[in-house]
């Protein structure tokens, strides 16, 4: 149902993801103090922290769309933000966007060929009817409720191959078929070798994985084992 795994030709690198002494600061306010982060391949992730601990901020410059003040991203070797980075990863932001005159079914479409999915339809159809959104397909998602443009964002995140997913305040706005139908796709991707980072506070996916990461007022105040 998920394509969830691009192969990466070249010698993999030992890190999925390298944040090498990062800091951001808007103005003179810190947003993030140096933080240094090395992903495994294949981990999988909780990355959580009150609103305004700099968890979006990290994201954001992990996936090459937001630029650090100070330090590195790599993503299996490659810059952050650089086209071989991008092809690895797939970014689900907290807060979705959709042109306005596309429907569902055209931005699946859109998102599917640019990343080169072979018979996208089956695997957007199959997306859509996981995540409770086939019925919509023609509708327009800027139109759509939280909960629903955030299923969509999901769906659009997942229909392209990744190696690197990452994931920010996924939950939010889901009802309880919606978190249970994100869970089983981030447990496929884990399945098929993906690295998988969630931002979030969900314990039933906090509870899935083994590493946790948390930031606190733009600070990394701990780095280990879930039950740590």
């Amino acid at each position: 149902m998920v394509r969830t795994h691009k192969n990466i030709h070249a010698p993999a690198p030992a890190s999925a993801l390298h944040v090498n002494n990062i800091s951001k600061s808007y103005g003179t306010s810190p947003a993030l103090d140096p933080i240094t982060i090395e992903v495994s391949p294949g981990e999988r992730i909780a990355l959580i922290g009150h609103n305004g601990s700099g968890k979006t901020t990290m994201m954001r410059i992990a996936a090459g769309l937001l630029d650090a003040s100070e330090g590195t991203v790599s993503i299996y070797g490659q810059a952050s933000g650089s086209l071989p980075a991008r092809a690895s990863l797939s970014f689900i932001a907290d807060q979705p966007t959709f042109y306005d005159d596309l429907t569902l079914w055209e931005h699946m479409e859109y998102v599917a060929r640019l990343h080169g999915v072979e018979e996208w339809e089956q695997t957007a159809a199959d997306l859509l009817g996981h995540l409770g959104l086939y019925d919509r397909a023609d509708d327009m998602p800027n139109r759509f409720s939280r909960g629903l443009k955030q299923k969509s964002a999901i769906a659009l995140g997942f229909i392209r191959p990744f190696d690197l997913l990452l994931v920010d305040e996924p939950f939010v706005g889901l009802d309880a078929s919606g978190k249970e139908a994100l869970l089983e796709l981030l447990a496929v991707a884990s399945d098929n070798g993906s690295t998988v980072i969630v931002a979030t506070h969900e314990l039933s996916f906090v509870h899935t994985v083994k590493r946790v990461i948390a930031l606190r007022d733009g600070r990394l105040v701990y780095d280990g084992p879930t039950d740590g």
